[in-house]
């Protein structure tokens, strides 16, 4: 009679910066094997019917806010409270052999559950910074998965824990990253590609039309632009590249981004831990601008990383006018060999067998538990 395999739960928050890497995650245990669920909050329903698991699960959890005033704690205390009761609940039923969490306040609940039905579990940490609910899980933690060989606040007695295994990318990320660097051809097409969530459209909405208008006209007619634009602004934005001669195609998401940016010769972009990671494992030059006023300035850490390697260039937001824009864009497209370098070293720094990495990790952590 042969022993069923395990079921392993999956924790994330609602964004695509955790939901990515469990996304990748999901994929790879299920090629071993393992029959997959996943807690999530309210955001991360737009998820459920792509999400590679058996059954997605939706508990109460809360933030305390930036002002964390004492009615804001307390409120956000006891919904986190109702999370972990009906965390140890689900628990309970599912049963899974270990519990990996990827970062946000709705991966508090089944955590805590989990060391308090004594299921070991994991954290894994996106950004070079130590997220701020990763730092109340890590203590309980049997490991933390890095994405960066350094991370800010993994210290002290937490060091011991950290394994580095970089940040998981999804099936879709690994097969764009197989297309080479588009050939950049004298006089042929300049193929840019922006994006940057709800708040980084917006700002890029505002900034690029007026820089690349100034470009030259012979460069100008050469741009072939994706942007990523909220739906209010997608009428003004493609307006204003329609009068300066620009050709665009501009949409509030793009379903195939990875293969887009594969495309692509060159990337604007925040800084969010899966766009870092996915830039430098598909091998694209960006000019990365990080959100700013991010918790611990966490984006402005993960682009100064790929930046230092030389496969990105780390412009924050404050210094980046139209003008400046323009004159960086001009400079780039003056000189292919710079970006040709460029993406080079962004490869260079991509963690392709991450997902890999960090299902071992999974399985040793089950191994451990079972034996």
């Amino acid at each position: 009679m042969t022993r069923e395999t395990p079921s392993i739960l999956l924790a994330a928050g609602g964004t695509g910066g955790h939901l990515f890497p469990a996304f990748a995650l999901a994929e790879e245990l299920q090629r071993r094997g393992y029959p997959i669920d996943l807690v999530t909050d309210m955001r991360g329903d737009r998820y459920g019917t792509g999400f590679p698991a058996r059954s997605v699960y939706q508990l109460p959890s809360a933030t305390p806010g930036s002002k964390r005033s004492p009615i804001a704690l307390g409120r956000a205390g006891f919904t986190l409270l109702r999370g972990v009761r009906r965390a140890r609940k689900l628990l309970r039923n599912l049963k899974p052999a270990a519990v990996i969490g990827f970062g946000g306040y709705p991966t508090i609940p089944p955590l805590v559950a989990a060391r308090m039905l004594g299921i070991p579990s994991i954290i894994h940490e996106q950004n070079a910074v130590l997220g701020r609910a990763n730092k109340v899980l890590a203590r309980g933690a049997a490991t933390v998965a890095t994405s960066f060989r350094k991370t800010r606040y993994l210290d002290g007695p937490l060091a011991a824990k950290a394994r580095f295994t970089g940040n998981p990318v999804r099936d879709l990320v690994i097969e764009a990253a197989k297309t080479p660097y588009p050939p950049l051809e004298p006089g042929g097409a300049l193929k840019l590609l922006v994006f940057g969530g709800s708040q980084g459209a917006r700002f890029f909405s505002e900034a690029v039309p007026p820089a690349l208008a100034t470009l030259p006209q012979d460069v100008r007619q050469r741009i072939k632009l994706v942007q990523q634009a909220r739906e209010e602004d997608v009428t003004a934005v493609t307006a204003q590249l329609s009068a300066a001669g620009i050709s665009s195609e501009i949409a509030p998401f793009f379903k195939g981004l990875p293969q887009v940016m594969a495309d692509s010769h060159l990337v604007i972009a925040r800084a969010g831990a899966s766009s870092v990671a996915e830039l430098a494992v598909i091998g694209r030059p960006s000019i990365l601008v990080p959100l700013p006023h991010s918790l611990d300035s966490d984006q402005l850490e993960n682009a100064s990383n790929l930046a230092e390697s030389g496969g990105s260039w780390c412009i924050e937001q404050k210094d980046l006018t139209p003008l400046r824009l323009a004159t960086e864009l001009g400079k780039l497209f003056d000189s292919p060999d710079t970006l040709i370098t460029a993406a080079a070293r962004a490869k260079a720094q991509g963690q392709a067998s991450a997902v890999k990495l960090l299902a071992d990790l999974v399985e040793d952590v089950v191994g451990r538990r079972r034996a």
